[in-house]
């Protein structure tokens, strides 16, 4: 179980799209105005975990997983490397014309491939090592979706009290 948490937490901390939006509103000073997103970023994830409990063991093989290893981490370097050269600016003045809704949450974290990556090593190869299954396993789906759904807002949040000072 402790794989599982280490590799939820890693995946949640990684530099992804829902977490970077979530950031970039928190220091706009825009959290009750994205509380829609946060929720649309939710329904995905539960989405997610749900889609790739029922199918993810057939979607993916035991052979294949050395390769959608290397995508993934492919991915996450990629992001990585586009938020180091990344411009960042915190000007007090500038104001978010748009907030983000609850089908930009949704829609950005099913288009994600972040979210895919994250959901489906947890359902098809760490539930099973850990004798997770049948109707066990919606109460730990529910668990792991609520906590990955619960960053994009600390992230939020602690952006938000950073662009306070």
């Amino acid at each position: 179980m402790l794989e599982l948490w280490a590799y939820a937490i890693g995946i949640m901390y990684s530099p992804g799209p829902v977490n970077l939006l979530g950031l970039h509103g928190g220091v706009q000073r825009s959290t009750r105005q994205n509380l829609g997103y946060f929720a649309g970023v939710a329904s995905a994830m539960f989405l997610l975990f749900l889609t790739m409990s029922l199918v993810g063991g057939s979607l993916i093989t035991a052979s294949m997983l050395p390769y959608v290893s290397i995508v993934g981490c492919t991915y996450i370097l990629y992001i990585a490397f586009k938020l180091l050269r990344a411009d960042v600016s915190f000007n007090a003045d500038q104001k978010v014309a748009s907030h983000l809704t609850y089908m930009d949450g949704l829609m950005l974290q099913l288009l994600n491939p972040k979210g895919y990556i994250a959901t489906l090593p947890i359902v098809t190869i760490q539930f099973p090592a850990a004798g997770i299954s049948g109707y066990s396993s919606l109460f730990w789906i529910a668990f792991y979706q609520y906590s990955l759904s619960v960053h994009p807002r600390l992230t939020h949040w602690s952006a938000h009290c950073l662009a306070n000072r």
